[in-house]
C-alpha cells in the first residue's frame, strides 16, 4: 500500500511519518484514538486533538470565540433554558449562548440541514432542563441528552434522533409526564409534510407513537402541557386555518376535542401556562393581534335559571373515564402591535415560599419592529402593555422569536436577519429596559476574514452584504477577554466577496459589483476601539486625528457611506419652534450619532452608527471582483473578477497613493481564485480555476509604483493540480508558497530565494519542494503561520471544503521532497471546526493572542477562521505541542 496514500485516507489516524531514529522521533504520535462523536462540546481536551496525549500535556488548539447569529427560520429558533443557557440554530449547528459569561460555551452537531425550532425539555418540578429537542430541514428531530449539567462544556452529549417526518420539522414541543427522571418524555413535532407526530421516549429509544394529519394545512405551532389537576396530556396546535385545534389523549390516543376559533389569519404561536388550578393559552397571528384562554374544571351544576346578564360564552367538555368537565373560554384579546405577531411566550413560573408561581406576564415579538409585555392591571385586571422595546432605524424587519430569561429579568429577541438583541431590566425602575451586550455575527456564508496588520482586531466579509469588525472587549476588572463585534464599517447592496487590509485602520472590499471600495475608520471608531481595547489612543492616532471624519452615513438617495465631520451634525431644534413641521426637520439628512462607548455596541447601534466612510472607488474590472490582496508595505493593491476568457482574468494593480491602475497582469485564462504577495513584496502569486498558478516578479519601480513581470508559471505538461485551485499562501522568509486544490492536494513550491535564482532560469527552479499531501477532502483555504514551531517548522493549516480544518507542519530535509516532511499535528474535532466549506483561514501576524500582551516568549498563535456555515472562529494554537 502506498504511504502516501495512506497518510490521506486514514485522517483519524494521527501518522507522524518519523523515521525512528530521526530528530523529530521524540514527538511520536500517541495511540489513535476513537473519532470525537459528533456534538462533543467544545474547549474540550479529550475531543479537540488526537494529538493531546490524555494528561500529558494542554490540547493544541482550543475555540477561542465562535461569531454567529440565529437562522432566518421564523419562530421558535431560541429557547432560553432554566439552567441560564440560551441555545439557538445556527446554520446546521445549535449554539449554546451563556449571557452571563457572553461567549458560546458549545456547538452540537448533527443535523444535515438548516436547525428550524429548538426547545428545552421542560420538567414538571420546573427544575433546570438536562435535554434538549432540535429540528431541522434535514427532516430529523434530535435530542441531546446530558448525564451531567455541571459542566456544560466538557461533558459528552448524548444524541438520540427522532427520524420520520418526511419534510422539514418546524415547531416542536417536549414535557416530561411526570417527575421522575426516567419517565416518559413526551414529544410533539410539526412539519412542512402537513402532519403532526408525537413521540415517547423510554430509556435511549424514541419512538414516533401517533400522527395527527392536518389534510393540506400546516401546522406553525405547537405546546404541551396537563389538563388542570390531572395528568392528562393536551396539545395546542395552531396553522394556516387560523383555528387552534385542541388534542386530548385519551386511552393512549390524542383526540381532537375542541377548535378555537377567532384568530382571521394563519396562527403563528401558541403556549401554555399552568396557574394554580387554571390552565392558560396564549396565542398570536398575522392578523396582528394576541388571544389569551382560559381552560378551568368546571363543577356539576344544577340546571341554571334564566338570567339575562351578559357571559363569555364557554366550550365545555368531557373526558370519557373520568367525570370532569372542563370549561374554556376568551379571557382576552390583546391589541397593540401593527404587523404580524410572530411569537409570544410567557415568564416562566418560579417557586416562592414552596409553591410555583406563576407571573401573569407575555411578551410578545412583531414584524412591526417592537417587543411587548403585556400584564393585566391590578385594579381592573385589564391586561394592558406594560414594555415596549425594539429597534429604531437600519434596513430591518422585525422580530421572528422572544423569550424571557427564567427569572425575567432579560428579554432576548431575535430579529428577522438572525441578530439576536437583548434587554435588561433596570435595578430601580422596572419599567426601564437597556440594551446588553449579546452574541452576533453574519446570517449568510462568510467569505473572506482577515487580522489586521497589528493582531489586534479581525475583520470578514460575507454573502449577507456586511463587512464585520471583532475586537476583544478587555475590561478593567476581569481577567478574562471575549470577542465581540464592534463595528460594521460596510452595509452594502451586493454580496460580498473578498477584502484586504491597507494598514492599520484601512481596508479595500470587493463584493458582486465590478468596482472595489476603499474604507478608513473615523475618528469615533478610533476613540470607541481605544475604550473597549484598552489600547491606549497613543497608540493608535499616529497621524493628526483631527482631519479624520466623525463618522458615516448613507445619504437618503445615494448608496455609499459618506463621511459625517464635526460641524455636519444636526442641532435639534426646540419643540416650541414653528419649524419642525418641515418635512426636512422630521426626515433628518444625518442618522449618524457618536456615541461614547466603553462596551461592545448593541445591535441596533451596530445597525447605523458604526459605519466607515468610504474613501475610494476602483474602476476597472469587466465582471464581478473575485480576490483582492494587498502587499506587506500597504503600498499596492492587486485585484481580480470572474472571468471566462483571458482577456478579463488579468490581474490589476492599484496604488494606494495615486488611487490610480498601475498595471494589468495578464496570463491566466479564468478567474484567478487568491491573489498574494511574497512577506517581503519581491514576488506576487496567483492561483486560478485554470488549474494554474503564476509568480510575478517586482522589476524596480517607475515614478507611479512598481512593476511586475511573470516570471514563473505552469502549464498544462507542468501542473500537478488536476482541478480548480481555490487557495495559496505563502512561508514567513518568502521562500516557498503553497497552493491548495478541488483534487484534495496541498502542495508546497519554491526555491524563490533571490539569491538562488538568477533572472531567466526561475521557470526551472521552481518546482515542487514537498510530496503531494492528500487532504481527504476538496482543499478551500490554506494558511501559513508566520511563526514557525520551536524546532523550525513552518506551520500550516489547510480546510476542507466538509468543514473540516487540519494543522501540518512541514520543513524541507534534504533535496528530493520526502513524505517524512509532513507531520499531521492535530485535527480540529468535527463540533469545532466547521459545518460547511472552510472559505478563509487567516493567521495572526505576531505571536501571543489578542487582547492578552503576551507577545514576548508567547507559546500562542491564534487563527481566524470563517465559512460557508455563516461562523466566524478565531482558535488558540499552542506551538510547543503541535
Amino acid at each position: 500500500m502506498n504511504e502516501d496514500w495512506q497518510l490521506a485516507t486514514s485522517p483519524e489516524r494521527r501518522t507522524d511519518k518519523t523515521p525512528p531514529n530521526s530528530p523529530h522521533a521524540a514527538r511520536a504520535a500517541p495511540p489513535p484514538q476513537a473519532p470525537p462523536r459528533a456534538g462533543s462540546l467544545p474547549r474540550e481536551p479529550r475531543g479537540v486533538a488526537h494529538a493531546a496525549a490524555a494528561g500529558k500535556m494542554a490540547a493544541p488548539v482550543s475555540l477561542c470565540h465562535i461569531a454567529c447569529c440565529a437562522n432566518r427560520a421564523g419562530g421558535g429558533a431560541v429557547a432560553w433554558g432554566r439552567g441560564g443557557l440560551f441555545a439557538f440554530g445556527s446554520c446546521h449547528d445549535v449554539i449554546l449562548y451563556d449571557p452571563v459569561v457572553r461567549r458560546a460555551v458549545a456547538a452540537l452537531r448533527g443535523h444535515a440541514g438548516r436547525v428550524n425550532c429548538v426547545r428545552w425539555v421542560r420538567r414538571r418540578d420546573r427544575a433546570s432542563e438536562t435535554e434538549l429537542i432540535s429540528g431541522g430541514s434535514d427532516k430529523q428531530l434530535i435530542l441531546w441528552e446530558w448525564k451531567d449539567t455541571v459542566t456544560w462544556n466538557n461533558q459528552l452529549v448524548e444524541s438520540i434522533p427522532l427520524k420520520g417526518h418526511t419534510e422539514a420539522v418546524f415547531a416542536v414541543d417536549a414535557v416530561y409526564q411526570s417527575d421522575e427522571p426516567d419517565l416518559n418524555l413526551l414529544v410533539a413535532s410539526a412539519a412542512s409534510d402537513s402532519t403532526v407526530r408525537i413521540w415517547s421516549q423510554h430509556g435511549s429509544e424514541a419512538k414516533c407513537i401517533e400522527i395527527l394529519q392536518f389534510g393540506n394545512g400546516f401546522v406553525m405551532d405547537v405546546c404541551l402541557s396537563f389538563l388542570p389537576g390531572s395528568d392528562v396530556p393536551i396539545l395546542a396546535c395552531g396553522g394556516d386555518d387560523c383555528k387552534i385545534s385542541l388534542f386530548i389523549q385519551q386511552n393512549g390516543q390524542f383526540q381532537k376535542t375542541l377548535v378555537l376559533p377567532g384568530h382571521e389569519d394563519w396562527i403563528r404561536g401558541v403556549e401554555w401556562a399552568i396557574c394554580g388550578e387554571d390552565l392558560f393559552l396564549a396565542s398570536c397571528a398575522q392578523d396582528c393581534l394576541i388571544r389569551i384562554w382560559k381552560i378551568c374544571t368546571k363543577l356539576k351544576q344544577l340546571p341554571e335559571t334564566e338570567d339575562d346578564s351578559i357571559k363569555l360564552k364557554e366550550n365545555v367538555f368531557t373526558l370519557e373515564d373520568a367525570d370532569t368537565s372542563y370549561a374554556v373560554s376568551l379571557e382576552s384579546v390583546l391589541a397593540g402591535h401593527e404587523n404580524w405577531v410572530y411569537a409570544v411566550h410567557w415568564q416562566p413560573s418560579f417557586s416562592k415560599d414552596g409553591s410555583m408561581q406563576q407571573p401573569m406576564r407575555i411578551l410578545s415579538a412583531s414584524m412591526d419592529k417592537t417587543l411587548i409585555i403585556w400584564e393585566p392591571d391590578k385594579e381592573s385586571g385589564v391586561w394592558l402593555e406594560q414594555v415596549r422595546v425594539g429597534e429604531v432605524g437600519g434596513n430591518t424587519l422585525g422580530f421572528f422569536d422572544c423569550q424571557f430569561s427564567p427569572d425575567g429579568s432579560m428579554i432576548i429577541a431575535h430579529a428577522f436577519h438572525g441578530a439576536l438583541h437583548l434587554w435588561k431590566q433596570a435595578a430601580v425602575n422596572k419599567k426601564e429596559w437597556s440594551p446588553e451586550v449579546v452574541i452576533s455575527g453574519h446570517f449568510n456564508s462568510v467569505e473572506d476574514v482577515k487580522w489586521d496588520p497589528e493582531g489586534e482586531f479581525i475583520i470578514s466579509v460575507g454573502s449577507d452584504q456586511t463587512t464585520r469588525l471583532f475586537a476583544p472587549w478587555k475590561r478593567k476588572e476581569e481577567t478574562e477577554v471575549t470577542w465581540h463585534e464592534i463595528a460594521r464599517p460596510q452595509v452594502h447592496g451586493y454580496d460580498l466577496r473578498c477584502l484586504a487590509m491597507i494598514g492599520r485602520f484601512e481596508f479595500v472590499s470587493g463584493a458582486d459589483e465590478k468596482v472595489l471600495r476603499v474604507f478608513r475608520a473615523p475618528k469615533n471608531f478610533i476613540e470607541n476601539f481605544s475604550n473597549i481595547t484598552g489600547i491606549p489612543m497613543e497608540k493608535l492616532c499616529s497621524h493628526q486625528s483631527s482631519d479624520l471624519p466623525e463618522g458615516a452615513t448613507v445619504p437618503a438617495l445615494g448608496l455609499s457611506n459618506k463621511a459625517v465631520f464635526e460641524g455636519d451634525m444636526a442641532v435639534q431644534p426646540d419643540e416650541d419652534e414653528e419649524s419642525f413641521n418641515t418635512i426636512s426637520n422630521q426626515y433628518p439628512e444625518i442618522y449618524f450619532q457618536p456615541l461614547i462607548l466603553t462596551e461592545p455596541p448593541p445591535e441596533d447601534h451596530l445597525l447605523q452608527n458604526t459605519l466607515w466612510p468610504e474613501i475610494q472607488k476602483l474602476y476597472g474590472h469587466g465582471y464581478e471582483i473575485f480576490c483582492v490582496a494587498c502587499n506587506n508595505s500597504n503600498t499596492v493593491i492587486a485585484s481580480a473578477c470572474k472571468a471566462s476568457k483571458k482577456e478579463h482574468a488579468a490581474v490589476i494593480l492599484w496604488s494606494t497613493t495615486s488611487w490610480k491602475k498601475l498595471q494589468s497582469l495578464s496570463f491566466h485564462n479564468l478567474t484567478v481564485t487568491q491573489l498574494a504577495f511574497s512577506p517581503d513584496d519581491s514576488f506576487l502569486l496567483a492561483v486560478s480555476r485554470d488549474r494554474n498558478w503564476s509568480l510575478w516578479r517586482k522589476q524596480g519601480s517607475s515614478e507611479s509604483g512598481p512593476v511586475f513581470t511573470c516570471c514563473a508559471y505552469t502549464d498544462k505538461n507542468t501542473a500537478v493540480h488536476s482541478r480548480i485551485i481555490w487557495s495559496c499562501d505563502w512561508t514567513p522568509d518568502s521562500k516557498y508558497f503553497i497552493t491548495g486544490s478541488r483534487d484534495k492536494k496541498v502542495i508546497i513550491w519554491g526555491q524563490c530565494d533571490l539569491s538562488v535564482i538568477t533572472e531567466g532560469n526561475e521557470l526551472d527552479s521552481i518546482k515542487p519542494c514537498s510530496t503531494v499531501l492528500d487532504a481527504g477532502d476538496s482543499v478551500t483555504a490554506v494558511g501559513i503561520s508566520r511563526v514557525l514551531t520551536p524546532d523550525g517548522r513552518y506551520i500550516i493549516a489547510v480546510g476542507l471544503e466538509n468543514g473540516k480544518i487540519s494543522l501540518y507542519t512541514w520543513k524541507q530535509s534534504g533535496k528530493e521532497p520526502a513524505l517524512a516532511d509532513w507531520t499531521t499535528s492535530v485535527e480540529i474535532a468535527n463540533s469545532q471546526s466547521h459545518a460547511l466549506a472552510v472559505k478563509r483561514l487567516c493567521w495572526r501576524h505576531h505571536a501571543g493572542r489578542a487582547g492578552h500582551n503576551d507577545e514576548n516568549s508567547s507559546k500562542w498563535l491564534q487563527l481566524a477562521s470563517c465559512g460557508a456555515d455563516h461562523s466566524v472562529k478565531i482558535f488558540n494554537v499552542n506551538r510547543f505541542a503541535l
